[in-house]
């Protein structure tokens, strides 16, 4: 099994089309069954206004994610990573996931 349960991950949504929404979601994984995984944790989405990624709601919530979709990336994340800390930030041209400690994860290209 490439994810086991307690793995933490980064799941970003592809963009369909131009003006979708831009989705992401980083959680615990709960448990693995063939190609989905349980996964809880937080909900962050592109706000238009400020163009950056905010979290939705302040409490964590459960997401069943299919592995094998062509319209996910899946980065597995460091189990130190303080999931309920993480926020999206912008160093220079670059957007940077963080917890607040010195792990960042890099998302300008995507």
């Amino acid at each position: 099994m490439v994810l086991s349960t307690g793995d933490k991950i980064h799941v970003i949504h592809r963009k369909l089309f131009d003006g979708s929404t831009r989705r992401h979601f980083a959680g615990t994984v709960e448990a693995c069954d063939g190609g989905l995984a349980r996964v809880t944790g937080y909900l962050f989405a592109m706000d238009g206004r400020s163009n950056q990624f905010v979290r939705h709601g302040p409490l964590p919530r459960t997401h069943i994610v299919p592995l094998t979709s062509g319209l996910l990336i899946i980065n597995v994340l460091p189990s130190h990573v303080a999931l309920d800390k993480l926020s999206y930030q912008r160093a220079g041209q670059c957007t940077l996931l963080s917890d607040g400690s010195d792990w960042h994860l890099e998302l300008s290209h995507l």
